[in-house]
């Protein structure tokens, strides 16, 4: 995760600062098993389930929707989801997410970003997961000139990626609060982390054409951060499962689509003018304007609803 006080990189143009990350959709191999897992390891509420898919989330809009199809598998070296961010509203809330992996012994990996406190798991499938809170008070994490820079409060260096003191978020669970609680109903989705083939590439879609503002951007790391309204990032860009990776074939696992929440009808309309402007085909679906980026990542324009 990253912070920037302003963007390293700016259009004419940009997409309205209100934008938020809506809901994902993951194609699954075994619905029952993912269900268990998202409800008893997360805490996530079912909101519905009808034939082959299921909506998950907090008990309000659907964050998390799964579709089952037959025969599916998990590749590797090929783009797609590298993590989907839930975002908790507090440390106590993040807390008690972390307590109930740790009682169920789940594999996790809690972390110190300084500005944020995460951990980061896979679920039944193989999609990554990070679970994070909101830090600022305890410093900031800067990339630029292909670099990673943190800073703690009191101007400590720290190359943010510390292990997170478990016994001290821990303190913020209180004597009543129970682990197999559900998530809490402010749980949203704060950022997803794309597997692409090309930085270059992904950033002249995202920022040149969605019209998010580049955040952190470098080539050593392979890797570029962008956000709408100053947020350190909306989506993440890498090409760690190789540069030139391909698109995931069609019996795997994983990404269906992410998607973008426009606050108002304007908002969307700037940004499918611009997607018609350069000739990126799209597709009306029951869920939102359905397109691909370059490597042939699901995106899904839509108003907020």
């Amino acid at each position: 995760m990253i912070t920037q006080k302003q963007p390293l990189a700016l259009t004419d143009f940009s997409i309205h600062p209100g934008t938020q990350m809506g809901q994902i959709s993951l194609k699954v191999a075994n619905l029952e098993n993912q269900l268990t897992f998202y409800q008893r390891a997360l805490g996530f509420k079912l909101h519905w389930r009808e034939g082959n898919q299921a909506g998950l989330g907090a008990g309000g809009k659907d964050l998390l929707l799964l579709v089952e199809e037959p025969n599916l598998k998990k590749y590797r070296g090929v783009t797609g989801l590298y993590h989907v961010a839930y975002l908790f509203p507090n440390r106590r809330e993040l807390a008690i997410a972390i307590g109930r992996l740790f009682a169920l012994k789940y594999p996790n990996a809690p972390t110190d970003h300084i500005m944020t406190k995460t951990t980061y798991l896979d679920d039944l499938e193989g999609n990554g997961i990070e679970l994070y809170c909101e830090s600022p008070e305890d410093g900031t994490w800067t990339m630029s000139d292909d670099k990673f820079e943190a800073r703690r409060a009191d101007g400590s260096w720290s190359d943010g990626r510390e292990p997170l003191d478990v016994e001290a978020l821990f303190k913020h669970i209180r004597d009543d609060d129970r682990l197999d609680a559900p998530v809490p109903p402010e749980l949203k989705i704060g950022h997803v982390h794309l597997h692409i083939r090309d930085v270059d590439e992904a950033v002249d879609f995202y920022h040149g054409i969605i019209g998010f503002d580049v955040m952190g951007r470098s080539r050593q790391f392979q890797a570029a951060f962008v956000s709408a309204g100053g947020y350190h990032h909306h989506l993440g860009l890498n090409t760690w499962q190789g540069r030139g990776a391909p698109p995931p074939p069609p019996d795997a696992v994983g990404l269906r689509y992410f998607t973008i929440d426009l606050p108002d009808q304007k908002a969307y309309e700037e940004v499918v003018a611009r997607v018609d402007t350069a000739g990126i085909p799209s597709n009306m679906t029951e869920a939102g304007l359905l397109l691909y980026d370059p490597s042939q990542n699901g995106v899904i324009l839509r108003v907020a609803k």
